[in-house]
C-alpha cells in the first residue's frame, strides 16, 4: 500500500543507479546477494545490541532491494530465475533480521513482550508470502493488504533508528497479520469469480 506512494520518488535515482552498474557489468542477481549480505550484517548488529546502526545497514539493504529490480528491467536481464532468487532471499532477509533481534532480546530482562511479538510477526509475514504464492499457483493475483514487505521493513526500520522497537513489533505483529487475511478474503472474493471449480486444499 505504502510503496505504492514511495516508490515513485525512488524511479529516477534507482533507473540512474542501474545505468551506472550495467556500465560495469554488475549483474542483477550480484545486487540481490550484495543486499543480503548487507542483511547478514545488520542481523550480526542487532543480535550485538547495536540497534540504531543495524536499522541503518538494513535500510541501505532495502535500497539494494529495489535497484536488483531496476537495473534488471532496465538491462533487459529480468528472468525466471532473478525472480526466484530475489523471493527466496527476501524470506531468508526478514526471518534473520528477526532472529537477530530474538538473539538481542532473549539476553534482555522481561523481553517477553518483545519474542512473543516477534514471533507473530514472523507467523504473519509468511502467511503474507504463502498466500500470495498459493494464490498465483491457482491463477490469482493476490497483492493487496496493508502490509506487504516494503512496508514491514519501513515500520521496522523506523523502530530500530527511532529507538521505538516494541511500538513497531506490536504494529508488526498485528497488521502482518490482518494482512494474510485480507488477502485470504481476497482469494475468497475471485474463486467465485473464475470459471470451473477450484479446489483449495
Amino acid at each position: 500500500m505504502m510503496s505504492k506512494y514511495i516508490r515513485p520518488y525512488f524511479l529516477d535515482p534507482m533507473a540512474r543507479l542501474a545505468h551506472w552498474l550495467h556500465q560495469r557489468g554488475v549483474t542483477p542477481n550480484a545486487v540481490t546477494v550484495a543486499g543480503f549480505l548487507l542483511t547478514l550484517l545488520s542481523t550480526v548488529m542487532l543480535g550485538m545490541g547495536m540497534l540504531f546502526w543495524g536499522g541503518i545497514v538494513l535500510w541501505a539493504a532495502s535500497m539494494f532491494d529495489m535497484l536488483d529490480g531496476a537495473l534488471a528491467r532496465y538491462a533487459n536481464q529480468v528472468s525466471p530465475f532473478g525472480a526466484f532468487l530475489d523471493s527466496t532471499l527476501d524470506r531468508y532477509s526478514e526471518s534473520i533480521t528477526f532472529l537477530g533481534l530474538v538473539f538481542y532480546f532473549s539476553y534482555q530482562p522481561e523481553s517477553q513482550t518483545h519474542l512473543f511479538l516477534i514471533f507473530l510477526t514472523l507467523i504473519g509475514s509468511w502467511m503474507v508470502s504463502y498466500t500470495r504464492a498459493r494464490a498465483e499457483g491457482l491463477g490469482i493475483e493476490c497483492k493487496g493488504g496493508f502490509l506487504q514487505r516494503p512496508e514491514r521493513l519501513t515500520i521496522l526500520i523506523a523502530g530500530l533508528i527511532l529507538g521505538q522497537v516494541l511500538p513497531a513489533l506490536w504494529i508488526l505483529a498485528i497488521f502482518t497479520n490482518v494482512t494474510s487475511f485480507q488477502r485470504i478474503y481476497e482469494v475468497y472474493t475471485q474463486v467465485g469469480r473464475l470459471p470451473g471449480k477450484q479446489t483449495i486444499k
